[in-house]
């Protein structure tokens, strides 16, 4: 086996999130993605009512997520802005009813210092942001406040307009650059390094066969020495490969893309359809850890 087909030597020290311990390198850990929006691309309106996204969170925990993310804002390409009222009325009841019924962490994807703020005090652990910080920089000072976990991606742009920021000199080479410029951004912040986990941010500008490089170069980002989380779940360069337009026809297509990423380094998958990728993940983790 080639050197960059083996999971990296690059393991950062265990984190401790409330009640849950990761101990990254020794298991792939999965985030269960909750949209409380009715317009993400591929469950937009199945859980925006507080009593479906109550069952689907704890389908998702029995299914063996680690993690829920709660997203009140889409960001599939060309999504509208919502506005700040708009996300917090989707987003903060669900981490409240939630963090009475649940004893995972739960994770708050949003760009805004408000809700993140909030969501925080209302129960949620940690902050996915797929800006990187870049949206609403002050983001880290919540972070940092909180010694609450955040999630930097990688982005171009905007939901709006990264489809059409896809043009790279050297693709990881740009992504290390941004990562690292968010990471000193996040020390400056308060951040401490162990709560900074990076998202190479698959879909988001990038084309089909950007994504299928970044997978495969997973072992140069694990370099930069922290945690990886890989979202590749029933994107599009999924369907384009299957030649399969229905987003939710793409989990196993999906289950490939999390074991590609597993052997490349990742240490958390954010998926949609948990219980067949957590079994996924595990055979994965028999393989290549």
């Amino acid at each position: 086996m080639d050197q960059s087909d083996r999971l990296s030597d690059y393991f950062p020290p265990p984190l401790q999130v409330g009640q849950s311990r990761f101990d990254w390198g020794k298991r792939t850990y999965v985030m269960g993605i909750l949209n409380t929006t009715p317009d993400s691309f591929s469950d937009g309106g199945e859980f925006n009512a507080l009593p479906t996204a109550i069952r689907r969170a704890k389908a998702m925990v029995q299914g063996g997520a680690h993690i829920i993310d709660i997203g009140g804002q889409s960001t599939r390409p060309g999504a509208e802005t919502v506005s700040l009222t708009e996300e917090l009325e989707r987003t903060i009841p669900v981490i409240q009813a939630l963090r009475q019924e649940l004893a995972i962490p739960i994770s708050i994807d949003t760009t805004r210092v408000e809700v993140a703020r909030q969501a925080l005090q209302a129960g949620a652990a940690l902050i996915n942001d797929i800006s990187g910080a870049t949206f609403e920089p002050e983001i880290l000072a919540i972070a940092a406040q909180h010694r609450a976990p955040i999630i930097l991606m990688h982005i171009r742009g905007t939901p709006q307009t990264m489809q059409n920021l896809t043009d790279y000199g050297d693709l990881i080479e740009e992504m290390k650059q941004f990562f690292t410029t968010q990471i000193d951004l996040a020390h400056h912040y308060g951040v401490l390094p162990q709560q900074i986990i990076l998202d190479p941010g698959i879909g988001f500008a990038k084309t089909a066969e950007q994504n299928i490089t970044l997978l495969r170069q997973l072992p140069e980002l694990k370099k930069l020495g922290f945690p990886l989380l890989v979202g590749p779940s029933r994107k599009s360069f999924i369907g384009k490969i299957l030649d399969q337009p229905d987003p939710k026809q793409r989990v196993w297509g999906t289950g490939a893309a999390c074991c590609r990423a597993i052997a490349g380094g990742a240490d958390v998958v954010r998926v949609h359809d948990v219980e067949a990728m957590a079994k996924v993940c595990r055979v994965a983790d028999a393989l290549w850890r």
